[in-house]
């Protein structure tokens, strides 16, 4: 993925992703607000490519060998450290999803069409016959007129964070602080400060058999 901002955002399970796109099988708030956390932003752009000015993030570099607060799979849920990167993420993304549709400018519409209850759309499929096949009544985002989508092609994620407004340098603020204090480590540090601990952490683990 080459990109001046780098986004992480849940999709559907339906979604094909583009070859370009950099796919994570987690669909936890904590996962997201760990990976879009500036810790990780710094290690990313470190440990990452170049395409001329632009960095590429590389899974194997960015993504393998980055150390989370704990191993993946391993962070303890019932720990308050974790519920408080997942609640600063949820935030995050519910206050990015409300500028990128404002329900003032958008509307639910669902489209209905046949579907196996066994394939990609099972979740939405409804009343199954004897083979599996039901009415698939998948729910999405449409502009409420002509006028809001011409309003909504403006609302993009590069377009946002070109402008960051306060309230989004606000959310990711306290993103920051709450996975910062899964490390207990202080916001305050550099950015080599923080390479310098995430690579002591990694050698900490390589040393006792952990992984990322």
């Amino acid at each position: 993925m080459v990109a001046k901002h780098g986004f992480l955002v849940f999709v559907d399970a339906i979604v094909v992703p583009a070859n370009l796109l950099i796919v994570v099988a987690r669909s936890d708030d904590y996962f997201f607000g760990v990976l879009h956390s500036r810790i990780h932003e710094v290690w990313a752009l470190r440990m990452g490519t170049r395409l001329e000015t632009r960095p590429r993030y590389t899974p194997t570099t960015c993504f393998e060998t980055f150390p989370f607060p704990w191993p993946p799979g391993k962070e303890p849920q019932d720990d308050p450290r974790v519920e408080a990167i997942a609640e600063a993420a949820r935030e995050l993304d519910r206050l990015r999803s409300t500028w990128l549709n404002p329900p003032e400018w958008t509307r639910e519409e669902v489209l209905e069409f046949p579907g196996s209850a066994d394939g990609p759309w099972a979740r939405y499929v409804h009343d199954p016959d004897e083979r599996g096949i039901g009415t698939v009544r998948y729910p999405r985002t449409v502009p409420k007129d002509v006028e809001c989508a011409i309003n909504l092609k403006a609302r993009t994620l590069t377009n946002l964070y070109n402008q960051r407004p306060t309230w989004l340098a606000l959310a990711h603020a306290k993103l920051d602080a709450a996975v910062f204090a899964a490390y207990g480590w202080d916001p305050a540090m550099t950015d080599e400060q923080l390479l310098e601990s995430l690579l002591a952490l990694n050698l900490e683990r390589a040393a006792s058999g952990c992984t990322s």
